[in-house]
């Protein structure tokens, strides 16, 4: 299938992997600006997310839609790549590194699913009940995201910093959430899995928590001995699951220093 694809800036390629029901544009929307300046930024959204409808027949675990990245960049022209990745999209990236070595220059994992010991079977109620409440109430995201109960709600477990967010981020991120098709195809592609498998010490790897991670939290969601040996592993404080909206100068210096050590 031919995934929604954004290009902008000029530089080294960088690909931008958004999480599971995210899109490119409530993802990236913060920091993407910044890597114009230094890379050709190449973004998807994933089957089912964003401008991308749903196809039944995609596979949806991590291996299948690092494939399935691997596939849009033939159709590209584009050799190899710098990977930055958020959740599951870290996840995808970490497949890509493992399965595509030669396809994958360097790799950022933004908060990477993927990184724990015991794997879940099954879907949990609160992910699930947050899935359906932001589907039947994201056409009025743009109202809605004025209301600090309801900012708070959405958002208070993902960012420390969830008041200062912008409003065209929460905003994008509930509608990206809400409209997602993908969103439980995608989680059931996560269970019963999880990353365990070696990437060439020839590829730079980068992996980055925020301190108060509640979605991937570091007493179960973040195992370093499942990250590859040679990765380089930063901690950001005052940042959750999505460091780029809370950390956005770190993470972006993080992206460029780490496409800085291949020539």
């Amino acid at each position: 299938m031919k995934l929604a694809t954004a290009i902008t800036g000029s530089g080294d390629p960088l690909v931008l992997l958004h999480g599971m029901g995210s899109s490119s544009l409530s993802a990236w929307k913060v920091i993407r600006p910044e890597l114009d300046k230094r890379f050709t930024v190449i973004s998807f959204d994933l089957p089912g997310h964003g401008e991308t409808p749903f196809d039944p027949f995609q596979k949806m675990d991590p291996l299948s839609l690092a494939t399935l990245i691997v596939e849009q960049l033939d159709r590209l022209e584009i050799p190899k790549v710098h990977v930055a990745g958020n959740s599951l999209g870290g996840w995808i990236g970490l497949e890509m590194a493992a399965a595509f070595p030669d396809r994958v220059k360097t790799l950022t994992g933004l908060a990477p699913a993927g990184l724990w010991l015991v794997p879940t079977y099954k879907r949990t109620l609160l992910g699930s009940t947050s899935r359906y409440l932001a589907a039947s109430t994201y056409k009025v995201a743009d109202q809605l995201m004025k209301l600090e109960p309801a900012r708070k709600l959405g958002f208070a477990e993902v960012s420390p910093i969830w008041r200062e967010l912008p409003h065209d981020v929460v905003r994008d991120a509930v509608i990206a959430y809400g409209s997602s098709e993908g969103y439980f195809p995608a989680w059931d592609g996560m269970l019963k899995r999880r990353f365990d498998k070696s990437i060439d010490t020839n590829i730079p790897v980068t992996i980055i928590f925020g301190d108060t991670d509640n979605t991937l939290p570091e007493q179960t969601s973040q195992e370093r001995s499942l990250a590859p040996q040679h990765a380089r592993w930063v901690t950001l404080p005052q940042s959750g699951h999505a460091p780029m909206w809370d950390r956005p100068a770190e993470c972006v210096a993080e992206i460029i220093h780490i496409a800085s050590l291949v020539q």
